[in-house]
């Protein structure tokens, strides 16, 4: 029996056209790196990020070009752009007349009653959500006194002033993220935050770190929270190309079994019994299979007289060794050939599977 994990029903909201909460998908986010006003770059960046898969981007606006170049940049990409906004609340309004599709901010650092009432009023014109993100990094002053310093009942508590300050100006299309850089003071916060609230929630350890430490931490952090039906979108955080991000949040809901994007290639870790170049073979089959969106389960096993039951999972899958390579489906040997045919007859078969897979939908869309 699978694991069956059992989401939190929060209220739904819209950013652009994906819907966040309720019963939709969990989304995967990313956020660019390049400077927003140099519309060209950005926009490039986000053309690779919906490539990958992205369903959501933010944009860093630190000033008044940058929230201008939203406009331009929207012209150009498919997919809602947030824009990120601390101190100047003058930048919030500009990003929104820009058409930013939705704001991250924390009210905390925006100004007076005064200057949060314009940016929710103006939010509330255009129809947008805000997310309200509270960082462990910047909370306010009274509540690091409070508890002696960082804690995950502070970041609730700073949460849940700013949500009620919102909804006091009777504005309601909100969303969550509780960041820190400690896994255990996220997941803590997050859990502590769900058990108060119903608004939709935007999950991620932020400053994660490089490759190795950044996928550790936010498989961890958001694995644990998607695990327990915490997390309605993800951002993994690393201090690598935003795309990264994004193939590591597809591979945690895959792992989890909450979303298939891509392919899911299991491999052996090989032994003393693997008799081919398995690391480079399994390399470039990752990178031939980058960009191929279509669900399919891949094995690529090292063994090829155990290789095809410890993979009968798999769509498909190949085995080699002294010199033969075999192809199997879900576990049966389907044909021989030489070994150095391996890459060779796995895409192949990949190709194949994916034109069935797209007949398969563009007939059920006829029916409809």
């Amino acid at each position: 029996m699978p694991f069956l994990i059992r989401r939190k029903n929060t209220c739904p909201i819209k950013v652009g056209n994906v819907t966040v909460g309720g019963n939709a998908p969990i989304a995967v986010q990313s956020m660019t790196n390049t400077f927003t006003q140099d519309v060209p770059a950005t926009v490039s960046q986000i053309h690779r990020l919906e490539t990958a898969g992205c369903e959501i981007v933010r944009v860093a606006v630190p000033d008044q070009e940058a929230a201008e170049a939203i406009s331009s940049i929207k012209k150009k990409v498919s997919i809602p752009i947030i824009a990120d906004i601390h101190f100047d609340y003058r930048l919030a309004l500009a990003a929104i007349k820009s058409g930013a599709d939705g704001l991250r901010l924390n009210p905390g650092n925006i100004g007076g009653h005064k200057k949060i009432k314009a940016v929710v009023d103006c939010a509330k014109t255009f129809n947008i959500p805000i997310r309200i993100g509270v960082n462990a990094g910047s909370l306010e002053k009274d509540i690091l006194k409070k508890y002696n310093g960082v804690s995950a009942e502070g970041m609730v508590e700073s949460a849940m002033r700013h949500i009620d300050l919102i909804k006091s100006l009777d504005f309601h299309n909100i969303k969550i993220s509780m960041k820190a850089s400690d896994v255990h003071r996220t997941v803590e916060a997050y859990r502590l935050i769900s058990s108060k609230t119903d608004l939709p929630l935007h999950v991620g350890v932020t400053e994660a770190g490089g490759l190795y430490s950044g996928i550790a931490k936010s498989s961890l952090g958001i694995g644990m929270l998607l695990a327990e039906g915490i997390g309605d979108t993800i951002r993994v955080s690393l201090t690598r190309d935003p795309v990264e991000e994004v193939r590591v949040g597809y591979e945690i809901l895959k792992a989890l079994d909450i979303r298939r994007y891509g392919p899911d290639i299991i491999s052996c870790p090989t032994c003393g019994r693997c008799k081919i170049d398995l690391f480079n073979i399994v390399e470039r089959i990752e990178k031939a299979l980058l960009l191929n969106p279509v669900p399919i389960k891949v094995a690529i096993m090292g063994c090829i007289v155990n290789g095809p039951g410890e993979a009968k999972e798999a769509d498909i899958g190949i085995a080699g060794g002294d010199g033969t390579g075999i192809l199997f489906k879900k576990g049966k040997v389907i044909k021989k050939f030489p070994e150095e045919k391996l890459v060779e007859v796995l895409l192949a078969e990949v190709e194949k599977f994916d034109n069935y897979r797209n007949s398969e939908w563009a007939n059920k869309t006829k029916l409809r």
